[in-house]
């Protein structure tokens, strides 16, 4: 038991701090190619922070045959990261990190809500919904949502000045060339914890007597999920909300797709026609409470405390309900 629970620090730590390395050369990408804050935000540094996803997902389906766990990783990531933010405004002394944000948020979102319900349809179908081959009906839907998504969002924020293109360096010291390279060298060790960690996710599982649903639902999405916390704690520390809003959402809408992506290399046939229906209480609870990032960003309150109050009893309800679903 020891061994499995020192396994998991070992993962945490190191997809902790390459996570964070991660996210600070992918900024420097981004400031010197010029990028806009909001490609930053919702492309760049969204898909930077959901690598280790990505690799444990890829890992989960195709090595170690946990399919729960990949699923669980995914859609347990998706609450944590709400979760997330409403910590950050829950902590924050001065206005909510609502009060100023762009409504263009409001697009990620909504489309973001959209994905989500075409997993829990997925999910209530089971085995009964269409397949093409051995890849859910659900999968090229998503991946052609998530590129309208981007396409929408970019569209809404063009014309608006991208700030970040006026602000003083952050990385005089690093050439694009640099940046590109450590961004590459970090995002090797990303892919190596990625590839380990379903299988500590199942030893985990194994000794504590849990389900891999419960684990990858609430484990394995926490350490998937450092990296969209460290970047969010940097951007809010640094009055950069829209980044750190856009980061978490944009985070979210890759995460969705990350569920393509498993099915895409789950080879028995669709992934949510094996995998436990009790996923369905995550997409549940991440469509509530991205539905309360929606009225958060319309109403742009300058005290958001029982909005995000009401997300986070979500996340706690939802880690007990899978619990309970699970046992």
């Amino acid at each position: 038991m020891l061994r499995a629970w020192l396994e998991f620090a070992g993962c945490l730590a190191v997809i902790g701090y390459a996570g964070f390395k991660l996210t600070r050369y992918a900024d420097a990408i981004a400031e010197k190619a010029r990028l806009s804050a909001s490609w930053t935000g919702l492309a760049l540094l969204a898909t930077v922070t959901s690598l280790p996803e990505l690799m444990t997902g890829a890992s989960a389906v195709t090595v170690a045959s946990a399919p729960n766990i990949a699923i669980g990783d995914a859609l347990g990531s998706l609450v944590f990261n709400l979760f997330l933010l409403a910590l950050v405004d829950l902590v924050r002394r001065d206005v909510s990190i609502y009060a100023h944000a762009s409504r263009g948020h409001i697009v990620s979102a909504a489309f973001g809500i959209a994905l989500i319900a075409m997993i829990l349809v997925g999910l209530s179908l089971g085995d009964a919904g269409p397949a093409l081959g051995h890849i859910g009906w659900y999968s090229p839907v998503i991946v052609a949502a998530y590129a309208l998504a981007i396409h929408a969002v970019l569209r809404y924020e063009r014309g608006l000045t991208p700030a970040a293109l006026h602000m003083a360096p952050r990385h005089p010291q690093l050439s694009l060339r640099q940046a590109v390279l450590r961004y590459a060298l970090f995002a090797a060790v990303v892919v190596a914890a990625g590839v380990w960690l379903p299988f500590v996710g199942v030893h985990v599982a194994k000794v504590m007597g849990w389900s891999n649903t419960f684990v990858g639902t609430l484990f394995v999405a926490l350490v998937t999920s450092v990296p969209e916390a460290v970047t969010t704690i940097a951007a809010v520390r640094i009055g950069a909300l829209d980044m750190a809003i856009g980061g978490i959402l944009g985070s979210n809408l890759f995460d969705v797709v990350i569920v393509a992506i498993d099915d895409a290399l789950y080879a028995p046939g669709p992934i949510l026609a094996d995998v436990s229906p009790e996923h369905a209480i995550s997409a549940a609870s991440a469509i509530a409470m991205s539905a309360c990032v929606v009225a958060a960003l319309w109403m742009r309150p300058q005290r958001a405390r029982w909005i995000s109050a009401a997300m986070a009893a979500l996340f706690l309800l939802n880690s007990w309900a899978v619990y309970r679903a699970a046992s």
